[in-house]
Formats: structure tokens, C-alpha cells, sequence
């Protein structure tokens, strides 16, 4: 009964809360709740997002805020919003990311903010278009390698043959040979891994670790092997600075190394999260556009299977072109 009653008081307390914090803020844009506490909108969210934030937005207006997870998401769905989002002042993109880091690769705040700047700044350099040749060299030797090894027709998903291709290319580029497991024997346990991690990132990343049980065990997996890709980088660091491979650049400025692990795994996250989807939607409509026909793949159902031909290896430029244009 004692236990009841506390649950009860601690639930009505926080129901008072949300309503407050509702009439404190009369300026505020329009907010959509729920009657749960913490969890708020999550489920409706969760259905269907995209239906959910159209429905939203023809209901409230450009402008709204969504109530999930104990936390307040603000949409602004028109250009003129998000022009004047973005070139404010009060704008922080550390303070955006530092969360969801956190929560994705375990840093903590402290850490990510020491670690930042200088990671950023040498990034931002390493990837600048005026520095990308330093890399192309070794992605389209690599791109033709991997691509070389699809045969000259078959049927199969999109999305797995993008990754199939992509992932040893890319890997091999910015971490160097062999650093992380690119054979056919050690990378369809990472595979499996890698795949489960990337597609829950973006509700990890906003919470608790505990709700997520397949992406946590997932997440662990991939930071214990990354202690070994981290010590191969280290052991194989040149003294030479045009000799070193991104992985070991990102090594050098890091302060805490005991975090490297989690640096390298969100690396290679960045490297492969946009590219390979945004691969994937051009070769469709490269393929499928009448201008490109007579020199791609033919196109059997869009936008996930594709019938190869050995011309589909004229992709492998323009593949290039999308890897550096999505993690840079």
C-alpha cells in the first residue's frame, strides 16, 4: 500500500510538472505530449515518424515541439525557420552532440568537450576538399579491388551490395590495411554487429542504454575489438606525418587515450552512416534515369534490388565522389 502510494504521489508530481512547465512558457511553440510521463509522445513517434512530423506539422504550424524520452524536440519544417536556426548566435553544436556522443560511444562529457576543438580542427583539415586527394588514390584502387570480386552478373539487395563494397574500401583508406577485419572469415560477425549498431543509432543515441539491449551488446562488441584496432594503429604509427592513416591523426590529438576505442568506433560510423544510404539512392537513380542506361545496371525493382552487369564498375568514381562528400 506504502509503495502505491508513493508511485502515485511521484506520478502526480510529475503530471503537475508537465503542466507547468506548459503554462510557463506561453511563447513557446506548440507541444505534443502525451499523458505518460517521461515517455510522452514516444510511441506515436516511434510508428511512424515521418507520417507523425507531417501530421504535426499541418496540424501546429512549421514550428512545433514533440515531448519523448524526458526530452523536448523542436521541428522547423520551412527554409526561412531554419535559416535563422542556424546562423544564430546562440547556436552550439557541442552542447547538440555531446548527449547523444555520450550515449552512442560512451565519452563522457568532460572528455568530449577537452577533445573536441582539437578534434574537430584536424578533421575538418584532414577532409577539407583541397586535401582529398591524398586519399582518392587508395579508395579507387580499393573500390576496383573489392568491386572486381562481384563477378559479372547477379541479383541481390542494394543496400548489402553498397556495404559489401563501401565498408573494406573505406576502411582500408582511413584506417589503414588490415587495421580493422576486412577478410570474408572475420567480418560477418562485425558485420552483423556494425549493422545492428547502425540502425538503432539514432534512438540510442537520445536513450537510455537499458532500453536497447541487442544495440548495447552490439555497441560492447565493437568498442572490445576496436581496443585491438587501436592498439595495431599505435604499434604501426609512423613518425612521418604524410605517412599516417586518419585513425592514427585522430590518435595523435586525442587527450584521454583510454577513449580512443570509442573515438575509432564513432569514426567509423560517421565514415559509413550517410555514405553508404546516399550511394545506394544514386546508383538507383543513375541506373534508372534513360540518360545513364546504356552505360550502368538495369534496373529489376526499386529502389533496394539491382541486377549487375560489369558495367555497374563505372560506379566506382562517382562512389568515391559520395564517401567524401558525406564524412567530410
Amino acid at each position: 500500500m506504502a509503495l502505491a502510494l508513493l508511485l502515485a504521489a511521484i506520478l502526480g508530481l510529475l503530471i503537475v510538472k508537465a503542466v507547468l512547465l506548459q503554462l510557463r512558457n506561453p511563447s513557446s511553440p506548440p507541444c505534443i505530449r502525451s499523458w505518460i510521463p517521461w515517455f510522452g509522445a514516444t510511441f506515436q513517434f516511434g510508428k511512424a515518424p515521418l507520417e507523425f512530423i507531417e501530421q504535426a506539422r499541418s496540424k501546429h504550424g512549421p514550428v512545433f515541439t514533440i515531448f519523448a524520452l524526458g526530452k523536448r524536440f523542436t521541428f522547423v519544417t520551412e527554409e526561412e525557420g531554419a535559416e535563422a536556426f542556424f546562423t544564430s548566435k546562440d547556436l552550439n553544436f557541442e552542447q547538440a552532440v555531446q548527449q547523444a556522443v555520450e550515449n552512442a560511444v560512451s565519452v563522457p562529457a568532460e572528455a568530449f568537450y577537452q577533445n573536441h576543438g582539437n578534434l574537430y580542427s584536424m578533421m575538418k583539415g584532414k577532409m577539407a576538399p583541397s586535401n582529398l586527394h591524398v586519399f582518392t588514390g587508395t579508395l579507387c584502387e580499393e573500390l576496383h579491388e573489392h568491386m572486381a570480386q562481384l563477378g559479372t552478373e547477379g541479383i541481390g539487395d542494394l543496400n548489402d551490395l553498397v556495404r559489401h563494397i563501401m565498408y573494406p574500401a573505406v576502411v582500408n583508406t582511413l584506417f589503414g590495411k588490415g587495421i580493422c577485419p576486412t577478410s570474408q572469415t572475420e567480418i560477418k560477425e562485425f558485420e552483423e554487429h556494425f549493422q545492428k549498431y547502425d540502425e538503432d543509432f539514432e534512438y540510442a543515441s537520445q536513450m537510455p542504454e537499458c532500453f536497447l539491449r541487442n544495440w548495447s551488446k552490439s555497441k560492447k562488441w565493437l568498442l572490445k575489438l576496436f581496443e585491438k584496432v587501436v592498439s595495431d594503429a599505435e604499434r604501426t604509427n609512423p613518425s612521418e606525418t604524410a605517412s599516417k592513416t586518419l585513425l592514427q591523426h585522430l590518435l595523435d590529438c586525442l587527450q584521454e587515450k583510454h577513449l580512443a576505442p570509442s573515438y575509432g568506433l564513432l569514426m567509423l560510423w560517421a565514415s559509413q552512416a550517410n555514405a553508404v544510404p546516399m550511394a545506394r539512392d544514386q546508383i538507383c537513380v543513375r541506373t534508372a534515369s534513360p540518360a545513364s542506361s546504356a552505360g550502368g545496371g538495369r534496373l529489376l525493382a526499386a529502389p533496394r534490388v539491382l541486377l549487375l552487369s560489369s558495367r555497374l564498375r563505372g560506379f566506382s568514381p562517382f562512389l568515391n565522389f559520395l564517401i567524401f562528400n558525406f564524412i567530410a
